[in-house]
């Protein structure tokens, strides 16, 4: 099925095979998910996030913006603000096991008040502009030329976001972008 894991290694592995082979990952990843819920607020784990605009610029690929509405309305989380003390033992169990664990409650198969189903709601995906990377060596990959794509991304992400949140009932909805420790 192409799936693997999100290691620097794998990616590389793919985007040398040449031409037509390409790599999705998601993001903001497990940390991520402690924060979806539905809101007008989507925070975004992505401030300190580069490697993968490392690998971009290793390989001579594309950086394409990619933003999915509703996803965060399939499920409702328990309550687990930032530095709460629920937040901090989801904190605890996700660096012992790998993985983050949210609370949250979905429908059944039967009934809808309760389970672990996703609650019926429509996910709509926006893909925006690629951004074009330049090839470059391990050497000549700097801090500096990493930020300014690094921001580029960002910067375009909320554009496509922008775009398209009022067609989902979102006009006051803003993208929030946090560090993995925030």
């Amino acid at each position: 099925m192409g799936i693997c894991d999100a290691s620097k290694e794998s990616c590389n592995y793919i985007l040398k095979k040449g031409n037509g082979n390409s790599i999705l990952l998601v993001l903001g990843g497990a940390k991520e998910s402690l924060d979806a819920r539905p809101s007008y607020e989507y925070i975004l784990t992505l401030k300190n996030r580069k490697g993968f605009v490392k690998i971009g610029l290793a390989n001579g690929a594309s950086l394409v913006p990619v933003f999915s509405f509703g996803e965060n309305d399939l499920y409702h989380q328990i309550a687990n603000p930032r530095g709460s003390k629920l937040r901090q033992l989801q904190i605890i169990i996700q660096k012992r096991l790998g993985y983050a664990t949210p609370f949250f409650k979905g429908r059944g198969i039967f009934q809808y008040a309760i389970g672990f189903l996703p609650n019926r709601h429509p996910i709509d995906t926006y893909i925006g502009e690629p951004i074009q990377l330049p090839k470059l060596e391990h050497d000549q990959i700097t801090p500096e030329i990493v930020d300014k794509y690094h921001t580029e991304y960002m910067e375009a992400l909320k554009r496509l976001f922008d775009t398209y949140k009022t067609k989902h009932g979102n006009a006051d909805a803003t993208i929030i972008y946090v560090k993995d420790n925030e």
